[in-house]
């Protein structure tokens, strides 16, 4: 008997490609011409590697830069976690007790001015070269934007829902767990979607200013050894890093806010059929 294959499960693969081919083009359109300057122009190996040797010497050195990349990642990752800890709580001491927002995002302001490349050593001397210092740094760099999002999410909560709920006898929290959180979602997700491309770099930067290993420090070594194949290929991975986390952030939103996928084909701005 024929397998028919079902049009509804094909969809999200099409368009999912459909989505991916303007970006796979351009990329590829770039190193394309990136390969021919630097094989055509006469340019040195070590000014401007071609991304053909970027990658043979990525796939020769592959188990230093895998061994490099654990403690990135792990830097990030707990500096992520306690980032978006800080900026929930944060968000809900501010909606909760308004003057704190006045007292606090000044504050909150000053420290995003501070120059990473200046205040990352004073962090390291402070805190010594293990990991809190790193963890402090990817969350100095990373906790704002979704700070402010969270707030600007609860401010947008419909004033009459919030009213109805009052009336039904809900007090300040449950108002705040069925209305304004869930209005905050949308923003909230925004937000996580820039602070999360800040993530990766504010371990490096950290990495830079002092560590054992981690790509900051096999960048800088590289530097120092004129490899810019090798700084280029932690570059790579540095960015192939940064997208998988925010194609996870796009997952993560997708999977708390199903509602969103299905008003948006309702209303004919998701996928076509």
């Amino acid at each position: 008997m024929p397998v028919v294959s079902s049009p509804i499960a094909s969809r999200p693969l099409s368009g999912f490609i459909a989505k991916a081919v303007p970006a796979v083009t351009s990329v590829g359109l770039l190193l394309v011409a990136w390969e021919l300057y630097a094989t055509c122009s006469g340019i040195k190996p070590t000014t401007l590697p071609a991304p053909s040797r970027v990658f043979a010497q990525a796939m020769l050195n592959r188990e230093a830069l895998v061994d490099n990349a654990i403690p990135t990642i792990r830097a990030t990752l707990f500096g992520f976690a306690c980032s978006l800890s800080a900026a929930f709580a944060l968000s809900m001491l501010v909606d909760f007790f308004q003057p704190l927002r006045r007292a606090l995002f000044p504050v909150f302001i000053v420290s995003q001015t501070l120059p990473l490349v200046a205040i990352a050593p004073l962090v390291v001397l402070w805190f010594g070269f293990g990991l809190a210092p790193k963890i402090m740094l990817v969350a100095l760099v990373t906790f704002f934007p979704m700070l402010v999002a969270l707030v600007e999410g609860y401010e947008s909560t419909e004033a009459e829902i919030g009213q109805m709920l009052r009336a039904m006898g809900a007090g300040r929290w449950r108002v705040f767990v069925l209305a304004r959180l869930p209005s905050a979602l949308p923003y909230f997700f925004a937000g996580l979607r820039i602070s999360i491309t800040y993530a990766v770099v504010g371990a490096i930067f950290a990495e830079y200013a002092g560590a054992a290993n981690g790509l900051g420090i096999y960048m800088l070594n590289a530097k120092n050894n004129f490899r810019p194949d090798l700084v280029l290929a932690a570059v790579g991975v540095s960015a192939a890093l940064t997208l998988i986390l925010f194609g996870l952030t796009v997952l993560l939103q997708r999977l708390a806010m199903p509602w969103e996928r299905a008003g948006r084909q309702a209303t004919g701005k998701g996928p076509q059929r």
